[in-house]
């Protein structure tokens, strides 16, 4: 099942519903930045590009910056995460299925939890069984890049029992939680992630110091 357009709905209706003016998880972005980063990084290549070439990222933030000051109303607002909502252009590798997924899927829940999780009151979502088996097969597909600078192992563990190994060392933490909170947890939400620990102390006190995600 493609689980992208949903995700991508979803994502729509949390950001008109916050409006353009509330706090995100990302350092230093409403949601009115959110909307042009989800907006162009679909629409303008450079910007796309910028997200993975640190050399390119002052650009990318420049271009995501330009584009939220445009946002003057609530209706400007509006209409950009409309054509986001529309989908990515004609033209676009992301019309391919496949590239489409394994770019947004991850992207799409994450960011959606950005703006449920930076209020004072929250609750997880209660997610369908066959989401949640998407997210952490997405998940394990880039874990150990997620945690490369952790000095420690790293287990993946869902509470159902399958677990994955991100990472070997010979001091390891085992991290627990539904996919949904491992990935929030692994993209550096650390303190907005409902997982638990097993580990020793000192290794457990060592994760929960160490930058984690991209």
């Amino acid at each position: 099942m493609h689980f992208v357009e949903p995700s991508r709905e979803v994502l729509a209706e949390t950001l008109l519903a916050a409006g353009p003016d509330s706090p995100t998880l990302c350092e230093g972005w409403l949601t009115r930045d959110l909307a042009a980063h989800l907006y162009l990084r679909e629409r303008k290549a450079a910007v796309g590009i910028g997200l993975l070439v640190k050399s390119l990222a002052k650009a990318s933030d420049k271009a995501t910056a330009k584009l939220a000051g445009k946002l003057k109303t609530a209706e400007d607002y509006a209409e950009l995460v409309n054509t986001f909502r529309s989908g990515p252009p004609p033209l676009s590798p992301l019309k391919i299925k496949a590239l489409d997924e394994s770019s947004n899927l991850i992207e799409y829940f994450v960011h959606t939890e950005d703006i449920r999780r930076a209020g004072d009151r929250w609750a997880p979502r209660a997610l369908d069984e066959e989401y949640s088996d998407a997210l952490w097969d997405e998940l394990i597909k880039r874990a150990a890049i997620l945690y490369r600078g952790v000095d420690l192992g790293i287990v993946l563990v869902r509470p159902t029992g399958p677990r994955h190994v991100a990472k070997r060392a010979p001091v390891s933490v085992a991290i627990v939680g539904e996919p949904g909170e491992l990935l929030m947890h692994a993209h550096g939400r650390t303190h907005h992630a409902l997982v638990t620990f097993e580990g020793q102390p000192d290794a457990v006190a060592l994760l929960q110091s160490a930058e984690v995600g991209l």
